[in-house]
């Protein structure tokens, strides 16, 4: 049992040393320049015109948010699909309650208006 949470404390120093070793190299190769002119955004040699900033609709995020969760939910019918027998009725009725949690969900975030596309 123990070396099982060996493996795993190894696993996550390994990722930390890489990382670590990554980020002290790139900042060593990096490119250093002092002059102010190479320090601004190129936009085809011309000088930049306005804001880089642009604002962004919140409506895109939501919609890529929404489909995220609703589709990572509902993979998990996948493998419930194909065990359905060895789960019996316990596992109809875990997969009812599911699906109401994901039911209510979507009639929450529909009544708050986050499937309205106004342009």
């Amino acid at each position: 049992m123990n070396a099982q949470y060996g493996h795993i404390l190894l696993f996550f120093l390994i990722g930390a040393i890489f990382g670590s070793i990554n980020l002290f190299m790139s900042s060593l190769l990096r490119f250093k320049s002092r002059d102010t002119q190479q320090k601004i955004p190129y936009e085809c040699g011309m000088e930049p015109v306005g804001t880089p900033y642009v604002p962004t609709r919140v409506g895109f995020y939501l919609t890529a948010l929404l489909f995220v969760i609703f589709d990572i939910e509902a993979l998990f019918l996948f493998p419930w699909a194909v065990t359905f027998r060895e789960f019996g009725s316990m596992g109809l009725f875990n997969m009812g309650v599911f699906m109401g949690v994901l039911t209510l969900g979507l009639v929450y975030v529909w009544r708050m208006g986050a499937l309205r596309w106004n342009a």
